[in-house]
C-alpha cells in the first residue's frame, strides 16, 4: 500500500501529528501507521558547509585567503543530528513512500528547514505543504483537508535559502577578516553589528548629556492641585530667577476658574499581542528575556498546546478564525477568566476591525488561545504569567471600550494660567480583563489624573499656597530587553534616516525578525559585546571597540531593511534570487577588502594577572549573564574558565544575589556587595539552612537546597561555551 511520509521539524510536534493521524508502530526516528509514516527533523538537520570544506587552506584564517566566495555553496549534514538525518533519509526513499508533506513550522525558516534535508537527501517526491497556526488536534486535522501543493512555496523557499548564503558570505568574510586583522575574537553580521550600533550610540549619548535644571510651579487647592503653563502649554520654566519672580507675583492670590470642560472619551482595547509585544512585556512585567519568552511560549504552544503559533508579527486574526472564538473562549472559562468568557459566549462576538482584518495578516495571525482547555495546575509558574497575558489580551479585545469622563479646569491668578485634569470611569470596559492586574491596564494618562471638585466657571479657588518643583532634565535611558527589542522592531525611531528610509523599515518590520531577535540579544551577550547592570544593557569595551571597527554599511539598520524587501520580492516571486546572490558576494569582497585598507587598533583593556594554562598569555576577564568567565586573549588557543557564578541565593546579611566562586572544597559564596563584604563557604553556608530545616517548610528548603546543589554541580557557562563552539573560531 503506498504511504505519505509526513516531516516535522521536532520530535514533539511529530509525535503529536502521528497519534493524531493514528500511527502507532514506532520505528528508528519514525512513527508509522496504515496511511502516513511521520518522521522528524531536530530543528535543521543540514546546513551550509564551513569554509574548509571548500578548500583545505581555509582551516587556517589567513587575511590573504578572502574574500571566501565558493561557488555553488554546498550543503551538509549537521555532525551532531547525523543519526536522525539518516532516519529521515531511509523513510524518503522508501518505495511505498510516494509523497511527502512538509509539515514543519509555517514559515520562511521551517521551509529552509525541510527543503534542505529533502535536497541533501536527493529525493525528487510530490511534495505537499501542512500550513497550520496550532498544534490541536482540530488545527491538525483541518490542514491535512487543506494541504497546498509544495512548489506554491517554492519562491518562499528561495528567499529563505537567499538569506542563509547571504549571511554565510557575508557574515563569515567580515568576521573572518576582523579577527584576522585584530587578533581578538570578533564577529560582526547585518542583524547584530546594526543592534549593537545602536547600544553603543546610546552609551554615547548618555555620556555626552549636560543635566538641564528646570522649574514647575504648581497651585496648592483643597483637595487637588494644579500646574502653571505658559501661552505654549510648556509647563517648563529653565531660569530660577524668572520663576521666583513669578512666584513671588502669585503670592496670597486667589484664582478665578476660567473654564470647566468635562469630555466623554473612549479607549479601545490594545491589540492582540504578536511575538515582539509579548516579549517586551514578560521582560517589562516579569522580568523574562526575549529568550525565556520565545521559549515559554514554544512550550505552551508545542507541549501543552493552549496556545497558538508564537513566532508572528501579527497582532490580528482573520475572518476564518472568528468561527472558532466560542471554542476558544469555552477553553479558558475557567479560574479568574470564567466570568467574562462566559459573558462574551452569551452575547454576540463583535469581530471588529481592532481585531479582525486580513489585510494586517501575513503569514501568522496573533498570539490567542487555542480551542483546548489548559490544566493549569500543570502549567509552571512563568508559563502560567505567559499564558495570563495572552488570555487577558484575547479576552479584553471583545469586551466594550473603556468609558470614562476626562475632567479639567483652567485656573487665572495674575494674568497667569494654572490646569487641572482628572479622569472619572464611567464604564471599564475592557480594563475588566485586568481586575486584578490594574498597573498592566493602566495609561500614562490615568495615572496623572486627579479626582478633581465640582466647580463652575467663575468660582473662586482658595488657594492655600504655591510650590517651586526644582528639577533636573535627564538622559534618554538605557536599554533592557524589552525596549531593545523595540529599536529593533522600529530603529527608524532610534536611528537618524530620511522619510523614504524610515518608510522601507517600517515595511519591512526592522532589522532581524520576531524569530531571530532573541537569538541576536542572547549572541550579543555570549560574545561578551554587551552586558547587563541591573535590567540595563550596557556595551562592553570589547562592544565599543567592534562598533568602531566595523564597516559603517554594516552597522546600520538600512542594510537590514534594503535585505529583508529584497527578501520579501524574491518571496512573491518578483524578484531573481541569483541577482540578489551575486549583488551579496560583490557586497562580501568590498567589505573584507575595507576591513584590510583599516588602520585601526584593537586593544584588550580586560587583561588579567592570571596566566592561561595552556599558551601563558595573560587572560581577559569577561562578564557573561550568568557570572565572571577568564578567557585567553589568544584566539587560536581558546582556553576558559570559570571565576564566579551568580546564583540563586540571597546574601543573609544585605539580601543581594550571591556570587560562587570556585568549585569543589574551595567553593566560597561572596557578597558582591562592597559595603558588605560578606564571605562564607559554600559548604557551611548550605548546612546552616540544613539546621534551620525544622524551622522552615520542608518542601521550600528541600527546592531551594537542590536549586543550590544545581548551581554548584553545573559547569560554568554551558550554554555560553556552545555558542562560541558554534562560532569555529579558526587557528
Amino acid at each position: 500500500m503506498d504511504k505519505i511520509l509526513v516531516l516535522a521539524e521536532k520530535p514533539s510536534v511529530g509525535r503529536e501529528l502521528a497519534r493524531v493521524l493514528k500511527c502507532s508502530k514506532k520505528g528508528n526516528g519514525y512513527i508509522e501507521g496504515d496511511k502516513y509514516i511521520v518522521t522528524w527533523a531536530l530543528g535543521h538537520l543540514v546546513t551550509l558547509a564551513d569554509p574548509e570544506a571548500y578548500d583545505d587552506k581555509y582551516k587556517a584564517w589567513r587575511m590573504e585567503d578572502l574574500p571566501m566566495l565558493p561557488k555553488p555553496l554546498k550543503l551538509v549534514v549537521i555532525k551532531q543530528s547525523g543519526k536522525q538525518f539518516r532516519a529521515v533519509k531511509e523513510q524518503m526513499v522508501r518505495k511505498d513512500v510516494k509523497e511527502i508533506v512538509i509539515a514543519t513550522d509555517a514559515g520562511r525558516e521551517g521551509e529552509l528547514v525541510a527543503r534542505w534535508i529533502i535536497d541533501k537527501a536527493g529525493v525528487r517526491k510530490p511534495l505537499k505543504r501542512l500550513w497550520i497556526s496550532s498544534q490541536t488536534d482540530k488545527a491538525i486535522m483541518d490542514g491535512f483537508k487543506k494541504l497546498k501543493p509544495g512548489n506554491a512555496y517554492d519562491n518562499l523557499y528561495r528567499a529563505a535559502e537567499c538569506r542563509a548564503e547571504a549571511d554565510w558570505v557575508v557574515g563569515l568574510n567580515v568576521t573572518r577578516a576582523l579577527t584576522c586583522k585584530y587578533n581578538a575574537q570578533l564577529s560582526a553580521g547585518r542583524v547584530q553589528s546594526a543592534a549593537l550600533a545602536m547600544i553603543d550610540q546610546r552609551e554615547e549619548e548618555i555620556a555626552s548629556f549636560k543635566p538641564q535644571p528646570y522649574f514647575n510651579i504648581q497651585a496648592k487647592a483643597k483637595g487637588f492641585s494644579l500646574k502653571w503653563r505658559d501661552k505654549n502649554n510648556n509647563p517648563n520654566l529653565y531660569q530660577e530667577d524668572k520663576t521666583d519672580k513669578l512666584l513671588a507675583s502669585l503670592k496670597g492670590k486667589d484664582g478665578i476658574v476660567t473654564d470647566v470642560t468635562a469630555v466623554n472619551k473612549k479607549k479601545f482595547s490594545p491589540a492582540l499581542y504578536d511575538l515582539t509585544e509579548l516579549q517586551r512585556d514578560a521582560n517589562r512585567i516579569f522580568g523574562y528575556s526575549a529568550k525565556e519568552t520565545l521559549s515559554i511560549m514554544q512550550r505552551l504552544y508545542e507541549n501543552h498546546k493552549v496556545l497558538t503559533y508564537p513566532r508572528t508579527d501579527s497582532r490580528y486574526i482573520t475572518d476564518d478564525i472568528v468561527a472558532t472564538i466560542p471554542d476558544r473562549l469555552k477553553a479558558v472559562a475557567q479560574g479568574s477568566y470564567r466570568g467574562i468568557a462566559n459573558e462574551l459566549l452569551k452575547g454576540r462576538i463583535n469581530a471588529h476591525k481592532g481585531f479582525v482584518d486580513n489585510s494586517k495578516v501575513s503569514d501568522h495571525h496573533g498570539i490567542i488561545p487555542t480551542e483546548e482547555s489548559a490544566n493549569l495546575s500543570r502549567l509552571s509558574s512563568e508559563e502560567r504569567n505567559i499564558y495570563d497575558l495572552v488570555v487577558r489580551r484575547f479576552l479584553a479585545v471583545m469586551l466594550p471600550p473603556y468609558e470614562y469622563i476626562q475632567s479639567t479646569i483652567t485656573m487665572e491668578v495674575a494674568g497667569e494660567f494654572f490646569y487641572a485634569r482628572g479622569n472619572v470611569s464611567k464604564a471599564k470596559g475592557w480594563k475588566r480583563a485586568y481586575d486584578r492586574n490594574e498597573d498592566i491596564a493602566e495609561e500614562e494618562e490615568d495615572r496623572d489624573s486627579q479626582e478633581l471638585p465640582e466647580v463652575k466657571k467663575g468660582d473662586r479657588l482658595d488657594i492655600i499656597a504655591y510650590e517651586k518643583k526644582a528639577l533636573m532634565t535627564t538622559p534618554p535611558p538605557r536599554f533592557n530587553e524589552g525596549t531593545l527589542l523595540s529599536a529593533m522592531e522600529n530603529p527608524q525611531k532610534y536611528v537618524t534616516m530620511s522619510k523614504e528610509e524610515a518608510k522601507t523599515l517600517g515595511e519591512t518590520g526592522g532589522i532581524g525578525t520576531v524569530a531571530t531577535r532573541a537569538d541576536i540579544i542572547e549572541k550579543l551577550f555570549n560574545m561578551f559585546y554587551i552586558e547587563k547592570r541591573g535590567k540595563d544593557i550596557i556595551p562592553t569595551s570589547k562592544g565599543k571597540q567592534l562598533i568602531d571597527l566595523v564597516p559603517e554599511e554594516l552597522k546600520s539598520p538600512i542594510l537590514t531593511a534594503h535585505w529583508e524587501k529584497e527578501l520579501e520580492l524574491i518571496s512573491l516571486g518578483k524578484r531573481n534570487s541569483k541577482e540578489f546572490i551575486e549583488k551579496m558576494r560583490a557586497y562580501a569582497d568590498e567589505l573584507v577588502k575595507e576591513v584590510k585598507r583599516s588602520s585601526d587598533k584593537f586593544r584588550h583593556d580586560n587583561l588579567t594577572g592570571s596566566k592561561c594554562p595552556d599558551c601563558g598569555k595573560y587572560m581577559l576577564e569577561v562578564k557573561s549573564k550568568n557570572g565572571l568567565m577568564l578567557v585567553c586573549q589568544d584566539r587560536a588557543c581558546g582556553h576558559r574558565e570559570m571565576k564566579s557564578k551568580f546564583t540563586n541565593a540571597r546574601c543573609p546579611e544585605c539580601h543581594k544575589r550571591l556570587e560562587l566562586r570556585g568549585k569543589g572544597e574551595g567553593a566560597i559564596y561572596v557578597c558582591p556587595n562592597t559595603n558588605c563584604g560578606f564571605r562564607e563557604k559554600a559548604s557551611s553556608f548550605s548546612n546552616r539552612f540544613k539546621e534551620k530545616e525544622g524551622q522552615l517548610n520542608k518542601k521550600d528548603v528541600n527546592r531551594y537546597m537542590k536549586k543550590l546543589k544545581e548551581e554548584n554541580d553545573e559547569p560554568i557557562n554551558s550554554a555560553l561555551a556552545e555558542a562560541l563552539a558554534k562560532l569555529k573560531l579558526g587557528k
